[in-house]
This record gives C-alpha cells, structure tokens and sequence, in this order.
C-alpha cells in the first residue's frame, strides 16, 4: 500500500462560504480545491469569475452546494448556523468558525492551512503579516497623540466596531470609544441604542464600514446633535470598504489595517 500524503487526506472539494476562507486558500496557492464561494467574495477578484457563488451570509443554497459534493464546508459565527445545520442534516461535513480577536484569526488562518497540507507555508505568511502589524504598532506608538475613534459597523440601528476591528485600531494608533461593546461577540449587543452617547463621547475620527452598502458622511454629518461632535466639525469622516476590514483573514490584517493607520497618520498631521 502506497503511504498518503497530506495532500491526499486534505479535502479535496471545499465550499466556503464567507471570503476569508476563499482568499487565504487563494493566498497558499489552493484555490483548485474550492468549489464554491459566497455571492459577497471580492478577494481575490477572479474568484467571483472562477468560482460559482452558492451563498450570501446567513443563507445558501443547500441543492447547490450539495450538487458540488464538496467533501468540506467552512464557515463563520452564529449567523451562519441555519446554513450549517442544514448541511450537517444532509451528512456534509461543516466547519464553522467563530474567530473574534486577531489572535483568533491568526489561530483559524493556520487550521485552515493545516487542514489543506500547508501548515509551513501558512506559517511563513502568517509570519509575514505579523511583522506588517509590529511595523505599524511601532509607528503608532511613536504619535504624540492617539485620536478617539468611533468605528461604525452599521448605521441603524448603530453598531460599534467587532472585537478585532477594535484591536487594530490600537494597533494602528487609535482608541476605540467604545472599547467596552467590542468585546461583546454578537452583533445585536454591540448596538448603540442612543446616539447621543457617540456625541457625548465626540470622536476626532468616524469610520463607516456598512456591511453591504455605501458608507454616506453627509449623512452622519446631518445626524441631530452631531454638529458639535469634533469630527463632523474637522471633516474627519472616511469609509473604508467592509471587505477589506469586516472580514476575519487576511483582508483585515493587511489592507484593512494600512488604511485605518494611514487614516490615523493623516490626521496626526494636523493634530499633534
């Protein structure tokens, strides 16, 4: 009997279905072994070209993916529990992670490169993106000043920032001004009830990061009461895209982090 490598006891047909799992597969030279993606992928763009799109977030279509007979599924968090189950029910194999904090993403990212036979060169990438963050903690830390951030994930109702957007915006020199909702893992306890609390605590910088849709300064600028809020008043509004920073892999380790510090830099600028 021939012996196996870990090539041949990795799966070899893989559904996932949010982007992380995709770009990184991507990113370890794997992308053969997927067979289907979620509809929001960008990263990397030729998957969406490559790859059929069989899922949003918190729904899927269960024939579809059956029809690929993928020999592994993976996931992401609680709201994608329905679309697990469902696959489990009809004897698929589902993985579903649920990676909070960026040492957890770091965690998934090398499980993920294991499971596939690439532990070493997951190792040696995760290496790489590691010293991107040391390189831009150093920099931080060198500001005279950390401005105050307020990092909206939703506009209404208000959602904070999750848990690993919230740590790499220390990294890259801000503070969270809701540091106490980060470390809440659902969604529905990081909502801000009243808005007169994110005035109260008046950032020097709003980021908006609408899952799915346009992020609209003008419109939180016109928000009642937020005439006074210091980053209406200085401009200081931005978007940054949600697949570069609320995805939980690479994304958000790389791109994502660059431009919050590059944000952050700017405006230390002006304002040391």
């Amino acid at each position: 009997m021939n012996p196996l490598s870990a090539q041949d006891l990795a799966p070899q047909r893989i559904v996932c279905l949010t982007e992380e799992t995709t770009e990184w597969l991507y990113l370890l030279g794997q992308e053969h072994r997927i067979v289907g993606i979620s509809g929001y992928t960008v990263r990397p763009r030729r998957a969406r070209e490559e790859k059929p799109r069989v899922s949003a977030f918190t729904s899927a279509k269960v024939d579809k993916i059956l029809a690929l007979q993928p020999d592994c599924v993976l996931g992401f968090s609680d709201m994608q529990a329905d679309i697990a189950s469902a696959l489990i029910r009809e004897g698929v194999q589902v993985t579903v992670f649920n990676q909070r904090g960026v040492t957890e993403i770091f965690s998934v990212l090398y499980q993920v490169a294991a499971m596939v036979g690439q532990g070493e060169q997951g190792l040696t990438l995760i290496a790489d993106m590691r010293q991107q963050l040391a390189d831009i903690a150093k920099a931080a830390a060198a500001l005279p000043r950390r401005p105050k951030i307020f990092f909206e994930e939703w506009d209404v109702p208000h959602i904070s920032a999750i848990r690993w957007v919230s740590e790499l915006i220390g990294i890259a020199g801000g503070d969270d001004i809701f540091p106490e909702l980060a470390a809440q893992s659902l969604g529905k306890n990081r909502i801000i009830a009243d808005d007169a609390e994110i005035v109260r605590r008046n950032p020097d910088i709003i980021i908006g990061s609408w899952c799915g849709k346009k992020f609209r300064p003008e419109n939180v600028a016109r928000r009642p009461g937020w005439n006074d809020v210091t980053a209406v008043k200085t401009g200081q509004l931005f978007e940054i895209k949600s697949a570069d920073i609320l995805q939980p892999g690479p994304a958000a380790l790389t791109d994502g982090v660059a431009q919050l510090h590059r944000i952050i830099m700017a405006w230390s600028q002006c304002h040391a």
